[in-house]
């Protein structure tokens, strides 16, 4: 079974992409949350791969990431569920998104999703309810993670510029309470304004 692509993008639509590797193009359906991630045609691209394989038919699902890849498959266990609407399902809401609806049994969140009615929401969460909520923590704390990093990073820095250190801290502190899915570079452009009003 292939597990990942990596060549040239040479073709990309919403639904399907072509990668070439060494002169053989692969045709790779795609959800919208890969496709809003892919290089520009001519560029290099490496995707995660589920092979599905049927008696009349040998399709290439991808994904850009690992996490995606996981849900899909997820998904395709589902009595009802085929691989076109898993894509279906992943275009219409995040893979982060659906495992926190789906671990919480939120149905209303769940049947918001094109292609999905109430009986296929919940079987979504009578199936998979454990599955998902087992990839949730784990998501968290890497995001966490991350989280703490992008701190550190933006304390280190603005340290370095002189400010001190307490002040930094406050500041820091401050934009991550208002905004805690900042980037680096918008902590620190907001701590530098902060720092400014209060030199």
């Amino acid at each position: 079974m292939i597990a990942t692509i990596k060549g040239f993008l040479s073709f990309k639509s919403a639904v399907d992409v072509v990668v070439d590797v060494n002169g053989v193009g692969y045709r790779i359906f795609v959800p919208l949350s890969t496709f809003y991630e892919l290089p520009e045609v001519g560029r290099p691209v490496t995707l995660t791969i589920h092979t599905h394989v049927k008696e009349d038919a040998f399709h290439l699902f991808g994904f850009h990431t690992s996490e995606e890849k996981q849900v899909f498959q997820m998904l395709i266990s589902v009595s009802g569920i085929g691989p076109k609407l898993a894509l279906s399902v992943l275009s219409g809401i995040s893979a982060g998104e659906l495992m926190e609806a789906v671990s919480s049994g939120n149905l209303a969140r769940l049947t918001g999703i094109p292609g999905i009615g109430r009986k296929t929401a919940e079987r979504m969460v009578v199936e998979l309810k454990d599955k998902m909520r087992k990839l949730v923590p784990e998501r968290a704390a890497a995001q966490d993670y991350r989280e703490d990093r992008i701190k550190e990073d933006a304390f280190s820095a603005l340290v370095n510029l002189g400010y001190r250190s307490s002040a930094v801290k406050s500041a820091v502190d401050e934009v991550v309470r208002d905004a805690p899915s900042a980037t680096l570079e918008g902590l620190l452009k907001k701590a530098l304004k902060i720092l400014g009003r209060n030199p």
